[in-house]
């Protein structure tokens, strides 16, 4: 093999260059060519097939900086479609005559689903990107233990993990943590410390939702930002429950920050966030109101006169309110773990494709004796069997739905990824506290409880 080519598909992550980066510096060890193919799968559509050479003469191009967020290649959500042969033999042909022998593919469940049909005709591999971290397996039975349902429209298939008695521990998981996820927590856990003093200033309720899909990997690790209340998609919510717990914290603090991810449900089962009954071109809900719709719902169920009782304004309406940290968690400098990890994964991404191991994924793999190294799976292996790749979702032991909060197991999950996920050229890097181990065990401190003891009447 002397040339290969490498793609960018599927949402923005900050680790997309750091992976083309570690690509290529592993190629030019091997003396392979590296040409990057623009704007994703949509490129191989082209006649004129839009490419660039990263490496000629075997030196890096000085475009390709592993500290900038996004990707120079530009990325799309066009995939390939398995039953058209016709364009399937157009894209061989296109990448013959780039003489392209192996082609690596930077994205997540989608992206590994899309490249499905490319693999049966010349080596290719993934190196995973997400921030949702939603890329990889619990354990490995985990793709046989899903269930599937017709929808009663008869318009396709609805797909569910039923309740596994599998005995799970950290260190069987496959792919432990996907290159995008720190750098997306990181940009979280500012924006809720960020927010945390309007709310903590104006006596208010903050709702802030962060991404993630159905998978709650994103609002777990915002627990170092030591919000009172975190949401995650697998665990449904007690709205009594909830309120009690919300009264408690203001009765005591009169602040109250709430974290939840857009694909939270209600005790019913309901997406609280899916306002339009849509999807992506890979397939996903589209979820955009979660926050919107559970402040309508403590709206209601706090009720205006519990904040005139604090002389807090006139409704619940004006003393809690929504933010949203959105596509900021996508973009923007990568932590140094993203980094690190993300270049590492591209450089394997090579060596498989060398190895001629097509429709196989690199990952980052943990284990409590060994720290992390990076490996290989089959994609197979992560299908269930009907083919499919199913978005990861997040352990249920990792969350206690009585504290509302990340479980010991859930600590000990995010701990490893942390500890040293900040860089010294990291802004954050001197403000040891961001990812503190304390910050997952202690609640938050509100200045308005010490302050409340100070304060004085005139009568």
């Amino acid at each position: 093999m002397k040339r290969i080519g490498i793609l960018t598909a599927g949402g923005d992550t900050p680790a997309l260059n750091a992976t083309i980066h570690g690509a290529v510096e592993r190629a030019n060890e091997l003396n392979l060519e590296v040409i990057g193919l623009i704007k994703g799968f949509n490129s191989l559509y082209n006649e004129r097939l839009p490419h660039v050479p990263l490496n000629p003469l075997f030196q890096e191009i000085p475009e390709l900086d592993p500290a900038n967020g996004g990707t120079i290649l530009g990325s799309s959500r066009d995939y390939v479609d398995p039953d058209n042969k016709e364009q399937l033999d157009i894209i061989e042909k296109r990448l013959e005559q780039l003489g392209i022998e192996g082609l690596i593919c930077i994205g997540g469940d989608g992206t590994l689903n899309g490249l499905q049909p490319l693999a049966d005709r010349l080596p290719v591999v993934l190196a995973p990107k997400t921030i949702d971290n939603d890329l990889g397996l619990n354990y490995r039975s985990e793709p046989d233990e899903y269930i599937r349902r017709e929808r009663e429209d008869r318009s396709g298939f609805d797909y569910h993990l039923k309740n596994s008695r599998a005995a799970f521990h950290l260190d069987h998981m496959i792919n432990y943590v996907t290159p995008g996820y720190a750098t997306a927590v990181y940009v979280s856990v500012q924006g809720i410390q960020r927010i945390r003093t309007t709310a903590e200033s104006h006596r208010r309720i903050a709702i802030v939702e962060v991404m993630g899909r159905h998978s709650g990997y994103i609002a777990l690790g915002s627990a170092y930002g030591q919000p009172d209340i975190i949401l995650v998609p697998e665990s449904s919510f007690s709205l009594g429950s909830l309120v009690e717990r919300i009264k408690e914290l203001y009765d005591l603090q009169k602040n109250v920050v709430i974290v939840c991810g857009e694909g939270i449900v209600d005790e019913d089962g309901k997406d609280l966030g899916a306002e339009v009954h849509s999807t992506d071109p890979a397939g996903n809900k589209i979820l955009t109101g979660a926050s919107e719709a559970l402040r309508d719902l403590l709206i209601r169920e706090i009720g205006d006169e519990y904040f005139r009782s604090y002389r807090r304004g006139q409704s619940a309406r004006e003393a809690i309110f929504t933010r949203k940290v959105g596509h900021t968690q996508r973009g923007g400098r990568p932590v140094l773990f993203d980094r690190f990890y993300g270049a590492q994964s591209g450089g394997k991404a090579v060596d498989l494709l060398l190895e001629r191991r097509t429709n196989t994924v690199s990952t980052i793999q943990w284990q409590s004796e060994r720290g992390f190294w990076v490996d290989s799976q089959d994609a197979n292996g992560l299908r269930d069997r009907w083919g499919l790749i199913h978005a990861r979702k997040m352990h249920s032991s990792f969350y206690d739905p009585d504290q509302l909060k990340p479980s010991e197991i859930g600590r000990d999950y995010l701990k490893p990824i942390f500890q040293h996920a900040l860089g010294p050229d990291d802004l954050e890097y001197q403000r040891r506290s961001t990812f503190a181990t304390g910050n997952l065990m202690l609640p938050y401190h509100s200045v308005n409880t010490d302050i409340s003891k100070r304060i004085r009447y005139i009568c």
